[in-house]
Parts: C-alpha cells; structure tokens; sequence
C-alpha cells in the first residue's frame, strides 16, 4: 500500500511539474520558431557559417540542408570515434571497429543512441563531451525545426517557403536546449549526479577484487541526453548507474526533462497556428497514451510476482516498481532511450507495453519535434478518414487533405513497419545472425524485434539480451536509425511543401471540428488501430505468446 502511495504522489508530482513549467515553455518555443530577431550570438554563428538569416527556403532547399548538417555530423564524428586513442582524454580508449563506429556515430546524429559499447570503456571524455554531447543537442535541435517548418507551414496561407532551417536550429540550441540543459544538469548535480575530469582510480572491493572507477563530465550529459530524448549513457548501466542517477529525487527529474519539450511542443502547436484549442487537443491524445502505458506497465509488473513489491529483477531498489516502470513507458514513449531498469526483466506483458510504446510511431508524446510531427501526421490521416465517413472534403486547420497530402501522411506511416518487420524478419531467417540470440522461441523474436523497433523509431533502449556488437545488428540497426530518422522527414517537409502553398479555407458549418474530445478519440483510435493492424501477429508470437506460456 505505501508503494501505491508513493507511486502516486511521484506520479502527480511530475503532472504538476509538467504543467507548471510546460506551459511557459511552449510559449517560449512559439516566440523561438517564429521571432523575426535574431540575438547577437546567433547573428555571430550565421556569419560564420555564411548564412542570410533572413532568406527563408523552400521545403526543397530545407530538405537539403537537413540532410547534408547531419551527413556531415556523421562524417565528423565517425572520424573522432575511430581515432580517440591518437586524441587527448582517451584515458586508455582505443578506437572502435569500424562497424561499432558507424552505427555509434549514426545512432547519435539520428537522435538515437543505440549503444553497441559499453559507455564508460567505449570512449573516452573527449569523445563523450565534443562528440556525442554536441550530437545531442544537435540531433534535438533537427527535429524540433522540422516540426516548426511543418507548424508554419499549416499556420501560413499560399506561400513558398517554410523558414530557414540554418536560422532554426541555431536558435533552438541558443535559446532553448543550452539554457535547459545548463539548469537541469545544475538540478542533477546538487543531487548528486557526478561531474569531473577525474581520471580512472583503481580500488579494492571486500572481496579482495579490484574494480576501476572512471569519472566524467556526467551531469551536463545526462541533462541533455533527458531534454533531448537522446537517451545515451555515459556508463554501461545508463540511469541504473549510481553517478548517473543517485537518488529517487534525480529519477523524478530525469523523467520530467525527458517529458518537457514534447509536452511543451503540443502548446506551441496551438499558439503557432492561432488556436490553442488544438494545441490541448493534442496534448489530450498524447496524455491518453502516455498515463494509459504507465497504468498497463505498472499493473503487469505489479501482477508478475505475489507481494505488494510485484516483480523486482532487474529493477533498482533505490526506485522501487513505480519508478521503474514510469521511467520504462515514459523512456519508451518518448524516444529517450534511457533506463533505469532492465527492460529484458520485465515481465512479458510488461515487455510487452513498453515495445509497444515504440510501435505506435513514438506519439505519446514522442521525442521532441519527432513526436509532434508524428502525430499531426495522425491527425491528417484522421481527418482524411473521417471525411471518407461522412463525404466531405477532408480538411484540417483550413488546409484541404487531397491525394497528394495523404500519400504522404501514408508513405509516412510506412517507413518504420517496413524496417522493422523487414529486418526482424531477415535477422530471424539467417543462421549467422541468430547464433548472436541469447534466448530462444517467443522471448528471442521479442529481443530481435525490439532491438529493430527501437532503431527505426530513434529510441535507443536495448532490451538487454541480444548480442549485437557484431557486423550484422550494427549495420543493419544503422540504415533502420538513418532510414527511420530521415524519410519521415523528408516525407514531412514535402507535406509541409503542400500545404504552405494552399490558401487557407475558412471554417464552415460543414468542417469538422479538430479540438473536440470526439477528434481526440478518433487519433487515438487511429493511432491504435495502425499499430494493431501492423503487428499484432508478431506481437502475438512474441511478448503475447510468452504471457500465455
């Protein structure tokens, strides 16, 4: 009963947190993305790197340099990963093989953080703070313009362009993730996350045994990787770690950085196109999701084992079964990637709801931009249904919904099934890859499915029993974490394209109405139904079948 309790408070606690500090966030978010100013230190970054801030592109233009920022960041950190042990602070690290470099260097430009090594001894603190912290604010800062483009581009009327995607992200990191990242990193270290450059000491346990000791810039990486829905630690054992997640109290506040941005963006959303109502609309949707895995989660693991305690293997006891399992379905509803527990202890149908949060395209409430797209592209799918239903021409905020936007809305949702099904599918066909499984029967295809669900989706969570430091998972989950990051963006920003281009239609007594509680039903069944449709069957052979066994 007093775990109950405490779950509960903890859980109302992080709501009140969440509303207190969201709301004055999305504003700020809205006054980022569309402030025709620019600060002086961002008017310093556009000379150097020779951009007129005030040109907008269009979605082509964009799209382009999109892509070519993060094949750059590629480039550039794969070369850092493979030559740290020639660079200073490599503390003994030497340079990966190549595959592990590849698939680290694109699982952190993709927002990933799939980590194929082990954090603490895979590199060292150079590496860590230029190469993959940068990445992390970067990556963030890619897919919250994305979605800004696409929140102009539904608010503007018959024009060409959709904003400066140079001019986006330099903002978005000025003023949004550095300043965030400062605080919540200053939080984390007054409870007790570590943050030094110390080198590795060597100790001697009761046993006799020696055990080295590595410190770390922790605290300022840890900030980002929540903020950012990142997700990589900079131990092995990621937020399960003692230097990275002490207390119940950083627990709490790596939860609400990793909720924040997403949450605030459904408020940007509504202040951007000039109607807030849809902005908690979305919210709705997102809230409905997110509150409906916890509550799943946490009764699977609760049901797993007799006692008030549930099911403990594999969680922290310095965070107890609700904690854990918070962290576990918000993690997983937000591309974070995080983990305070491990997710392969979980019971099967607890499992089995956090692979789902990453199933349903990450909309509860995604990771920050991701998400928000994620849903609107939900939403549009919606009102193109709905129209279908009671024959009128679907619209959505003013803007028509013709063959064109829903081919892409539905290309969209495509991407990921593709890569998922298809990679699972080949990695359980051939015999090399399989040798690499440490389970066996439903359990062994909830691993392989996992570990691909979580690439093509940018999440970066492991479910821990799967050997995939090997050529195979780590090129394979590399083009899963490129295709899965890139191609909805491009998709996204060809939407965008269409829809700035329209003129605005005004609301008649036929448009349907997109902030009811009924509109928010629909996108959640939607939502429900895409994912039901797409893999039930091997959710059913998998985390579904070991329940029943």
């Amino acid at each position: 009963m007093g775990d109950t309790v405490s779950g509960l408070l903890t859980l109302g606690v992080l709501i009140a947190m969440l509303a207190a500090v969201g709301l004055p966030l999305g504003a700020w978010l809205a006054t980022t993305l569309t402030d025709t100013a620019h600060w002086r230190v961002e008017r310093i970054v556009h000379r150097l790197v020779r951009v007129d801030a005030d040109a907008e592109q269009s979605w082509k233009s964009y799209a382009v340099s999109v892509i070519a920022f993060s094949l750059t960041g590629i480039a550039l950190l794969f070369a850092l990963i493979t030559s740290q042990g020639r660079l200073p602070l490599s503390q003994g690290t030497d340079g990966m093989f190549w595959h592990t470099a590849l698939n680290t260097a694109m699982s952190f430009v993709t927002n990933t953080n799939w980590q194929s090594y082990a954090g603490e001894v895979g590199v060292g603190p150079l590496v860590q703070t230029v190469g993959l912290a940068v990445q992390n604010f970067v990556s963030a800062a890619v897919g919250i313009a994305v979605v800004g483009a696409l929140m102009r581009a539904i608010a503007r009327s018959s024009a060409q362009t959709i904003g400066n995607f140079w001019v986006d992200v330099t903002r978005v990191v000025v003023r949004v993730l550095l300043p965030g990242a400062f605080l919540g990193a200053a939080v984390l270290m007054v409870g007790g996350v570590i943050q030094n450059l110390r080198s590795p000491m060597t100790v001697s346990g009761l046993d006799g045994a020696e055990q080295v000791i590595r410190g770390g810039l922790v605290a300022s990486q840890e900030a980002i990787k929540q903020l950012g829905t990142n997700g990589g630690g900079y131990f092995n054992a990621n937020s399960a770690h003692p230097f990275e997640n002490p207390t119940a109290f950083t627990n709490l506040v790596q939860i609400f950085l990793m909720l924040l941005i997403p949450f605030a963006l459904t408020r940007t959303f509504g202040i951007v196109v000039g109607d807030r109502r849809q902005g908690w609309a979305l919210t709705a949707f997102a809230c409905t999701l997110w509150l409906g895995s916890v509550a799943l989660t946490t009764w699977a693991e609760l049901s797993a084992a007799s006692g008030p305690a549930g099911s403990m293997e594999g969680k922290e006891v310095r965070f107890g079964l609700w904690s854990s399992t918070l962290f576990a379905a918000s993690t997983t509803g937000t591309s974070t990637g995080a983990v305070n527990s491990l997710h392969e202890s979980y019971s099967p149908l607890g499992g089995g709801v956090v692979l789902g949060n990453m199933l349903l395209g990450e909309v509860s409430p995604g990771g920050v931009g991701s998400g928000l797209y994620g849903i609107l592209v939900i939403a549009i799918l919606s009102v193109f249904v709905a129209g279908l239903m009671v024959g009128r021409t679907p619209e959505y905020l003013g803007k028509t919904i013709g063959r064109r936007e829903i081919t892409f809305a539905a290309l969209y949702s495509l991407v990921m099934p593709v890569l998922v099904l298809g990679f699972t599918g080949a990695s359980l066909a051939m015999a090399g890859p399989r040798e690499t499984m440490t389970a066996s029967g439903p359990h062994g295809l909830t691993e392989v499915l996992y570990a691909y669900a979580s690439a093509a989706n940018n999440n970066g969570s492991a479910f821990a029993g799967l050997g995939a430091d090997n050529p195979w998972y780590n090129l394979t989950l590399a083009v899963c974490m490129l295709l899965g990051r890139f191609l909805p963006m491009l998709l996204v920003l060809r939407l965008a394209g269409l829809l700035v281009e329209q003129r605005k239609r005004p609301d008649t007594a036929g448009t349907m109405p997109t902030h009811t509680p009924l509109f928010v039903g629909l996108l959640i069944g939607i939502a429900l139904i895409l994912a039901g449709l797409t893999f039930f069957p091997a959710l059913a052979l998998g985390p579904l079948a070991e329940a029943l066994a």
